[in-house]
């Protein structure tokens, strides 16, 4: 598939699954729209990148369906200052996207094989104000905290306090929190006054994302 071929799947998905999903942050499908989303998976699946589903691109790390990424970004409401964290980077889509609406971004791998594609995506589109961070997915990375906006991507059971103690004051967390036989919501996080609120912003199926995200140290409803 030419690169032409690719510019136009992309311009449909941005028409057909993010404007049409009450995604309606214009800096949002300015990003989805430029940000060539084929790079970030093998060769093999670079024809289906831009379907409607949730794409493996390695044992356990998954690129999330183009729809529930953006609502979930924009639910975060990101802003052109803001310091992100994203968690589970993988290949490096989210943040590469995340690097187009905020100040810095934190790509967070564990994975070290998956985080030298990442720097090299990176480097190859010129994404500098990306810092790749490789450790355990759960604990986050306080170094470089806190954090206005933190980014899981993938479903988990709780969301650790480890990771909610990152977030700036007035900072926002999003996720997709999905409990043994339950749907899947996701879930907007946020820190006032040292207080953690939360609530369900809309369901979503997405896979789960790995780490020890099912430790009852989590945040609970």
């Amino acid at each position: 598939m030419s690169a032409l071929n690719f510019a136009d799947v992309r311009r449909n998905m941005v028409e057909s699954q993010i404007r049409t999903n009450r995604v309606t942050d214009p800096r949002i499908i300015d990003a989805l729209g430029d940000v060539p989303r084929e790079q970030f998976v093998p060769k093999r699946l670079r024809g289906v990148a831009y379907v409607d589903e949730d794409i493996e691109i390695a044992p356990g790390r998954f690129l999330m369906e183009p729809m529930v990424f953006a609502r979930l970004i924009q639910s975060a409401e990101i802003n052109a200052g803001d310091v992100c964290l994203d968690i589970g980077s993988a290949t490096g889509y989210s943040a590469t996207v995340l690097g187009r609406l905020a100040g810095t971004v934190v790509a967070l791998e564990s994975e070290s094989e998956i985080a030298r594609e990442a720097e090299e995506n990176f480097q190859r589109l010129g994404a500098d104000n990306i810092l790749l961070a490789e450790g355990p997915l759960e604990n986050g990375y306080p170094r470089q905290g806190p954090y206005d906006v933190i980014l899981l991507n993938g479903a988990v059971e709780s969301v650790p306090k480890v990771l909610l103690d990152q977030l700036a004051e007035g900072g926002r967390l999003v996720a997709v929190v999905c409990r043994p036989g339950d749907y899947g919501r996701a879930t907007l996080f946020v820190n006032i006054r040292g207080q953690i609120s939360q609530r369900p912003v809309f369901d979503a199926a997405v896979p789960p994302l790995v780490g020890e995200f099912s430790q009852p140290a989590g945040f609970s409803f």
